[in-house]
């Protein structure tokens, strides 16, 4: 029979002292590392918690944009008369009449005592320049209100909108801020009245991009990340899967395959403005294809992403047990058949997967984009692949470079629209994955 003494020196016996001792300390050993483990999970949390409010709450101003409500006449002598006018002589008429000249009679009547001409060209200044365009549209879309009087609200500037918003100190010396003291005079007079209100901006969602932060907006830049991707997912996602099936199932086991596959795993690796330089000697110096193209751009982000597709892909296809494959042979399947037919659709979800990796990397990359041209300034929305365009990420990078203070908005609510593109794009990924997903 064993003595007490020989049982706690033995460490395998479990009723033993020692072994009690051990088995506490791998418990607490686990505690410690599922509190490390939680700790890591919450300040991975807390730091995109603070990411996203910080980006919400400076970009929801962005959406919206201070308007002026103004009483205006529209006099036939000024725009023409549509009776007697042809469509097109009308809007050519409309087009060529002196809309802010309209504005600042409207002012007069407001502020009688504003006699002197800079004080007219100041006051007519808490105004946006982008008013001609948006009285221009209101008269061609509606000619019957040639020879009226009609109450419209029109944007302000990005400086008075600013102040709206609190965003300027008016508390601080004039000479500190942009806006001076007899401007926010009137702006205040306009108040009282009730003329002044923050309405939702329709134009920052539905035109391109401005040097005027009040008529700035993203959809050009939306359209050409769209058509970038577009051409990056039809090159990237078909070499990327055959790349990946060949050599997985095909390729012979030699120094050149080695070669091969060494150089991808790197490739993956290798900082994307290397790949904004090839595009730049290749595509647009070699082939002379047109800079600052979504074409371009795609070509040289599916090269960039072409590595991640490929290795999730492999990865993916060897993930399919073996006996998939020996059961299809089994019943004399091709290897073709064995790949297109069973393989493949089992392995989809993850080549899927790696997919929306690689797509979600291309869609926020800028360095590469800014290589090959996609940095200038492009007002007009891109019609197709071979146009001038730019992307989301350049047009956040550009607006952050700006140094209008009513940019700063504009750029968080460029990146909250990135973030949104971003999700639906994986929305639609992840419905096809679980669309191909199969147990067995």
């Amino acid at each position: 029979m064993t003595t007490p003494s020989k049982i706690d020196s033995n460490p395998t016996v479990w009723d033993s002292k020692e072994m009690q001792q051990r088995t506490a300390r791998r418990y607490r050993q686990e505690r410690i590392f599922r509190a490390a483990g939680l700790g890591a999970v919450a300040v991975s949390a807390l730091f995109l918690v603070v990411l996203l409010s910080n980006i919400i709450s400076q970009g929801t101003g962005g959406f919206f944009q201070t308007y002026i409500e103004t009483e205006i006449e529209l006099p036939v002598k000024v725009l023409g008369d549509p009776r007697t006018m042809t469509p097109e002589e009308f809007a050519n008429s409309v087009r060529r009449a002196n809309m802010l000249g309209l504005v600042a009679k409207s002012l007069e009547e407001t502020f009688p005592d504003v006699t002197s001409r800079n004080e007219k060209r100041a006051l007519l200044k808490i105004y946006s320049t982008g008013v001609r365009g948006q009285l221009a549209q209101f008269v061609t879309e509606n000619p019957d209100v040639i020879g009226t009087r009609q109450t419209l609200w029109l944007l302000a500037s990005d400086d008075i909108d600013q102040v709206v918003k609190g965003n300027i100190d008016t508390e601080t010396d004039e000479s500190d801020r942009r806006v001076s003291d007899r401007e926010l005079a009137w702006l205040q007079t306009l108040e009282d009245a009730g003329r002044v209100d923050v309405k939702f901006h329709t134009t920052f969602l539905t035109s391109g991009d401005s040097r005027n932060p009040e008529m700035a907006g993203v959809w050009g830049a939306v359209v050409g990340s769209a058509l970038t991707l577009f051409v990056t997912l039809i090159l990237a996602f078909p070499v990327g899967v055959l790349s990946a099936i060949y050599l997985e199932e095909f390729a012979p086991q030699n120094r050149f395959t080695d070669f091969l596959e060494i150089n991808i795993n790197n490739l993956a690796a290798v900082p994307s403005i290397v790949f904004g330089l090839l595009g730049l000697a290749v595509f647009i110096g070699t082939m002379h294809l047109p800079r600052s193209a979504p074409l371009v751009g795609g070509f040289t982000l599916a090269l960039m992403t072409l590595p991640t597709i490929i290795i999730a892909s492999r990865a993916a296809i060897k993930a399919v047990p073996p006996s998939i494959r020996d059961a299809a042979r089994g019943l004399g399947a091709s290897p073709m058949q064995v790949i297109f037919h069973h393989v493949l659709p089992l392995a989809m979800p993850g080549i899927l997967t790696g997919t929306i990796i690689g797509m979600a990397q291309a869609l926020g990359e800028t360095a590469p984009l800014l290589m090959i041209g996609m940095v200038a300034f492009i007002v007009d929305i891109p019609s197709g692949i071979t146009g001038a365009a730019t992307a989301l990420p350049v047009q956040v990078y550009l607006w952050a470079d700006s140094p209008e203070r009513a940019f700063a908005e504009k750029t968080s609510a460029a990146i909250m629209v990135l973030l949104f593109f971003l999700i639906m794009m994986n929305a639609v990924a992840i419905k096809l994955r679980q669309k191909f997903e199969r147990k067995w």
